[in-house]
């Protein structure tokens, strides 16, 4: 049997979301990251104005017409108006900061007049974009402000040598008359050795210049994250929306495909016995042929056992029995009929306090199954390694079980979406399905392999079962 140690179970490739390396000190201000950054600069300042008014037109319209019923509904359009500003300043982050915010989930009515009333007044969305629209006004001020100074005081100082001369002439307190920028009373930008420290103090502003901005954008960047995505409890709720969706897809599928197997085998099974049964009584009743109607007695047996047979296995699909001993031993008698060599190391601390709870147990000895199956059918590996184990301390209550599978087969694998036609891959539905417990499922599965699923499951304690 091929065991693989568990310390090679960590993933060895970079994720695709890291972030890519900025240009350097000298590159900077020909990068063409930093002119983005300040075009976004540039165009937040243009919109802080209305965005601004916008924004305290909503409040203070908010509060006046508070008193009125009708006037509450145009207030609300203007509260849930913000989510419409909240999008255009993502779509700019997203263009000029390289920054991809996820979208809050869309506004939807609720049924009554006083609910609609209240959520369009109380809409989180639409009062967050507003809040960023606040907040942003002086920071847009600020920043443009700044960066455009660095960026024009290194531009011209770089280039004082040669347009100081077209500038026109002016009286020192020397009595002397001078061209060039003047500082105080009497230093003018007009010698040759003031001229080169000009020069060098703008190209020095110039390579502070995109530092400067930089800042400035991350901050917009904070602010965009924190007030313009969606929020934790949001993103929960379409979370568990999601995956109740794919759960109850998932049962439909289910069930009607042991409606079908029934239907298709058992069912046609039975009545075939049901036949062969009444032609047996018949030849008994009539005095027919006994050899005949013990051979359809014989003909029926046959096919009530392999009916039974048809059963268990539908049965198995539903609830394997070896669940009945708990996980341990069913992983164990899974990986002993897998056709590829399976090692299974479950911690004892898993069951030690009790059997875990029924959901949980056949979430996870289905996730072994179908990562077990991939790995034989597609994945062309010589050997599996599976680790179950808690985390977080004991398995109970506020820990949770990691089950890691590991196969060293040729890699590749990914998670394909639903494309509508009612069809998906096996690890979409195992995704689905554990998150429907609140769980995380964890894919890294590089070309050439190896293959790392870690699935976390919450485990609320035991079950209580003995």
């Amino acid at each position: 049997m091929t065991t693989l140690t568990a310390d090679r179970l960590a993933p060895a490739v970079v994720p695709d979301g890291a972030a890519r390396p900025g240009p350097g000190f000298l590159t900077a201000p020909f990068a063409a990251r930093t002119w983005r950054e300040q075009g976004y600069l540039t165009l937040v300042l243009l919109l802080a104005p209305f965005a601004l008014a916008y924004t305290l037109f909503a409040v203070s319209f908010t509060a006046g017409v508070a008193v009125t019923v009708v006037g509450l509904f145009v207030a609300g359009a203007v509260v849930t108006g913000g989510r419409g500003w909240g999008a255009m300043y993502r779509g700019l982050a997203r263009d000029l900061l390289d920054l991809d915010v996820a979208v809050p989930a869309p506004y939807v009515r609720p049924r009554g007049f006083w609910r609609t009333i209240g959520s369009l007044i109380g809409d989180a969305t639409g009062w967050r974009a507003l809040l960023f629209m606040f907040v942003t006004f002086p920071l847009a001020i600020l920043s443009f402000v700044t960066s455009i100074t660095f960026l024009a005081t290194g531009l011209g100082g770089l280039t004082c040598w040669f347009w100081y001369r077209y500038l026109p002439e002016q009286t020192g307190s020397d009595g002397a008359l001078h061209r060039g920028a003047q500082f105080g009373d009497a230093y003018f930008l007009d010698t040759p050795p003031r001229l080169a420290l000009a020069a060098l103090a703008g190209l020095l502003l110039l390579f502070c210049w995109p530092w400067i901005t930089r800042m400035f954008a991350l901050l917009f960047r904070v602010l965009t994250t924190g007030l313009l995505s969606p929020t934790r409890a949001s993103l929960r709720v379409a979370e568990l929306e999601r995956s109740r969706t794919g759960t109850v897809d998932d049962a439909d599928a289910r069930l009607r495909r042991i409606e079908r197997d029934l239907h298709d085998g058992t069912q046609a099974r039975l009545v075939a016995v049901a036949m062969q049964l009444g032609e047996a009584r018949e030849q008994l009743a009539d005095g027919g042929d006994v050899t005949q109607a013990t051979e359809l007695v014989d003909t029926a047996h046959a096919s009530t056992k392999e009916a039974l047979t048809e059963l268990r296995e539908l049965a198995r699909g539903i609830h394997p029995p070896a669940l009945d001993s708990g996980l341990g031993v069913a992983l164990e008698t899974l990986a002993a009929r897998s056709a590829l060599p399976v090692t299974v190391d479950v911690d004892p601390s898993v069951e030690a306090d009790g059997r875990l709870a029924p959901a949980l147990e056949s979430i996870a000895y289905f996730s072994v199954a179908e990562l077990v199956t991939n790995a034989a059918k597609h994945a062309r590996a010589s050997g599996v390694y599976v680790l179950v184990e808690p985390v977080g301390g004991a398995a109970g209550a506020g820990a949770a079980l990691r089950i890691r599978v590991r196969d060293d087969g040729r890699g590749g694998a990914v998670v394909v979406a639903p494309d509508g036609s009612g069809l998906r891959s096996g690890l979409a539905g195992l995704a689905d399905r554990v998150r429907s417990v609140d769980g995380a499922f964890d894919l890294s599965s590089p070309v050439g392999g190896p293959t790392v699923v870690t699935v976390t499951l919450p485990t609320p304690g035991p079950s209580g079962r003995a």
